[in-house]
């Protein structure tokens, strides 16, 4: 996947949701908390993220994900990479809440939050 469409499918994401934890994309690696990849297949994935509609329902988790509109909300900073070997996380996004989470273990985990 190409980072031109990465950034398409988070800029649809974020406007579908109007706006983990509370998490901002941002345009450069070294800007980043985590350096993520969207992998195709859920058994590929780190982490299985779902996003949610609501600030509240983010805190406490690294796999319920609130976009928000400035760093300064943000618990996390990421920046979605072209390619699964420059990633700290493979994700993949899940349709349902109760898919989400950690599937893989990583050194990211508890740090999204």
């Amino acid at each position: 996947m190409r980072h031109s469409t990465v950034s398409v499918m988070v800029v649809l994401l974020v406007t579908a949701i109007a706006t983990a934890g509370n998490m901002y994309e941002v345009k450069y690696p070294g800007q980043a908390d985590a350096k993520v990849f969207i992998v195709d297949y859920k058994s590929q994935a780190d982490l299985c993220v779902y996003v949610v509609d609501y600030q509240s329902q983010a805190k406490n988790a690294d796999e319920f994900w609130y976009y928000v509109f400035y760093p300064g909300q943000a618990d996390a900073k990421i920046y979605f990479v072209e390619y699964p070997g420059q990633a700290d996380i493979l994700i993949y996004f899940v349709e349902y809440q109760s898919q989400a989470g950690w599937q893989k273990s990583n050194a990211f985990r508890g740090r999204l939050r």
